[in-house]
Formats: C-alpha cells, sequence, structure tokens
C-alpha cells in the first residue's frame, strides 16, 4: 500500500533562497516544455525528452535527474487532462491552450538529487545553487518510524503558505483482509449528514456546512474592502476550510473503520464517481455541491480500512435512498422529504439516510460474494 508522509522543512534564510529559485527555475522550465508539447501535438514522454531535454538542462541549469522529471511532470499533466476530457467531456473547451504550471508548483525528488540523514532530522537537496545539505526537517515520531521503515520511491518538494515541506512516498505491506463475518457496515454519504452508517450513527454536516458558509461570508466581505491587511487576511485563511473539512473527514473515517473492525465486518460505500457530472441543480445549491468532500472522506476511509485490514467494496447507490430496506420495494413515493423514510408497500418508516445505508450494507455483502465467486472460479 502507498502512503505518502509529509515533513516540514526548516531551511535557514540561505537554504530557503536556494529552494525558491530552484522551484521557479524548474517551472519556468515545465512551462516552456508544456507550449512545445502543445505547439507540436508531442505530449508523450519519450517525444518530449527528445525534443526539450538538452535545452532545459542548459537555459535553466538543471541537472539531469531534475531535467527528466520536468519532463516527466509536463507529460503526466497532459496525461490527466486527456483523461479528465474523456471522463468529462463538457471540459473541452478547457483543452485550448497549453497547461501552465505555478511559479512555486511542486518538484518531484529521487533518491539521487535527495538523500535524507534520519538520525540527524536532515536532508540534502539538489538545487539549481547547489547541493543544499543540512536542511532540517521535523516530522512526529510515527511519521520518522514509517520513513525509516518503508521509505521507497520519489518525494515531492512543495511550498505551501511560506512554508516548505516535502512528501515522501511509503510502500507499507499489504495487511491481508479479514473476512467479514459479520456482514458490512453500510456508509450512506450525504452533505445533510456527512456520513451515515447502517448502525442508525449520523455524523451531521451541520457544523462543517456552517464553517463554510461563514468562510464564504468572510472572503466576499475581505475581497470587497480590498484593502491590503484584508489581502493579506484572505491569504492566511485561504486553506482554513479545506484544513477543517480534512480534519473532519479524518475523524469521520477513523470511527467508521475502527466500529467495523471491532465488530468483524467490512465497510461498503456508495461509488459516486461523476455525481458532479450527472446531477444537475440550480445554482445557489452548486457551491454545496460542488464544496461537498465525498471523495476526500471516501479515500481517508479506503486507505485507514487497508491499513486496518478491513475489507471495502464500493456498490451502485442507484435508488438506494428509495429502496425499502426490508422489502426492498422500490418507489420515489417512498422518500416524501429528505430524512423521512415510509415504506408505501410495507409501512416500514426509518430515518431516511439510516435506511439508504442499511441498503447499501445489504448491497455490499452480495458485491463481495460475487467478486469473491468469480475469484474462485478463476
Amino acid at each position: 500500500m502507498k502512503l505518502v508522509v509529509q515533513v516540514r522543512l526548516l531551511p535557514t534564510p540561505e537554504q530557503t533562497a536556494a529552494l525558491e529559485a530552484t522551484l521557479h527555475a524548474v517551472n519556468q522550465a515545465a512551462n516552456d516544455v508544456s507550449r512545445i508539447a502543445f505547439t507540436a501535438g508531442a505530449t508523450r514522454e519519450y517525444d518530449l525528452r527528445g525534443h526539450t531535454y538538452q535545452d532545459i538542462k542548459q537555459r535553466y541549469g538543471l541537472g539531469a535527474q531534475a531535467a527528466q522529471h520536468v519532463i516527466k511532470k509536463v507529460a503526466d499533466a497532459y496525461t490527466t487532462v486527456k483523461a479528465n476530457l474523456k471522463a468529462r467531456p463538457r471540459l473541452a473547451r478547457a483543452n485550448g491552450k497549453p497547461v501552465v504550471f505555478r511559479a512555486d508548483a511542486a518538484q518531484t525528488y529521487d533518491d539521487r538529487c535527495l538523500s535524507w540523514q534520519l538520525e540527524a532530522g536532515t536532508v540534502s537537496i539538489w538545487t539549481v545553487a547547489g547541493r543544499v545539505k543540512d536542511v532540517a526537517f521535523t516530522c512526529s515520531p510515527e511519521q520518522l518510524k514509517t520513513l525509516a521503515a518503508h521509505r521507497k520511491g520519489e518525494s515531492d518538494l512543495i511550498c505551501r503558505d511560506g512554508m516548505w515541506f516535502l512528501l515522501a512516498t511509503c510502500d507499507l505491506p499489504d495487511r491481508p483482509v479479514a473476512v467479514p463475518t459479520a456482514g458490512f457496515l453500510g456508509v450512506d454519504l450525504g452533505i445533510a449528514n456527512i456520513a451515515t452508517t447502517s448502525d442508525g450513527i449520523r455524523r451531521s454536516g451541520k457544523g462543517l456546512n456552517a464553517h463554510r458558509h461563514r468562510q464564504r461570508g468572510l472572503r466576499r466581505r475581505l475581497q470587497a474592502k480590498a484593502t491590503k491587511s484584508a489581502k493579506r487576511l484572505l491569504k492566511r485563511r485561504r486553506r482554513k476550510e479545506a484544513k477543517f473539512a480534512a480534519d473532519t473527514n479524518h475523524v469521520i473515517a477513523k470511527r467508521i473503520v475502527t466500529e467495523a473492525e471491532r465488530t468483524g465486518r467490512g465497510v461498503a460505500l456508495e461509488d459516486l464517481q461523476g455525481i458532479r457530472d450527472r446531477v444537475r441543480l440550480r445554482k445557489p445549491q452548486r457551491v454545496t455541491l460542488h464544496s461537498w468532500s465525498f471523495h476526500q472522506l471516501g479515500s481517508f476511509i479506503t486507505y485507514k480500512a487497508a491499513r486496518a485490514g478491513v475489507a471495502l467494496v464500493h456498490v451502485n447507490p442507484a435508488y438506494s435512498s428509495q429502496e425499502c430496506s426490508v422489502c426492498h420495494h422500490v418507489d420515489k413515493r417512498n422518500r416524501p422529504a429528505q430524512a423521512v423514510f415510509k415504506c408505501t408497500s410495507c409501512g416500514f418508516a426509518e430515518h431516511a439516510d439510516v435506511n439508504a445505508a442499511r441498503n447499501i450494507a445489504a448491497r455490499g455483502v452480495a458485491g463481495w460474494a460475487v467478486s469473491h465467486a468469480a475469484d474462485d472460479a478463476a
């Protein structure tokens, strides 16, 4: 299992200047490579290397590995653009110009241009000013232990709000997945309730939605004021909402996985891929949908389940909110209100999200049985 460990760098002013110059150089080079890729239609890494490798090395003073990573970054960006266009055709109009990289966009390092001295708490890193040694870093004891035992592959250098970080890739051994002897814990994701389990536990989205509403209001007022102090405050607060949402999702994901592990169950999640393109809403509702971090919560549950050895299945969510979890009668009249479910066939009544979560749990059992029957047959 791949896991990313984030450590914070504590560079001196001289080291900071070298790191800043490096990010600016590699991203200027990436923009040059991107323009060539767009103009020549050569977006494959091998083709781009032939067109640009020697030029960007000489023009920007890049090392061999740094130049290779710049070219790969551009090729990967165009691969992502093509995949997004295939999945979301409405984005075609955004494909009429080259990909542009920010001056402080992340740069990838491998072990030939970045070395770790874990016991000393320092790194040695390549820059356009030469090799910079003894750059101090800080992290938690658990992160340090993970780095020492499992760090493998590349690391990304990023600058965020004036702070420097390294995102190190760690390759953890897969933990055997426990057979869910007690079925599945179904999880219904939503906006009014961020996550509702088939046990009837609801994680309300009221606090998170109120926090987002306050942040949007504050941003509007500061943007309208447009003073220097207002702009400084906007910059300091720009990631506050995202951090709050991520922390909320981490807590919810941990509780869900811990409960599934404690009770010998797996976790069944809705497959909500592409929901933003499928759903059509009025303009006032679009902000709420597009700030709904269901993908992040799902990814947190996925990796926490993998680390705990808890089985995870994704199921089709179609009609889960209209299906009775007792008699399985499907009718849109079964849900007369957002929070109310009442079956028109058998009369069963329950909170709508809890009923949907139970349907998801049942589909998880069926999905697990089908997938393992196929594995046995193979």
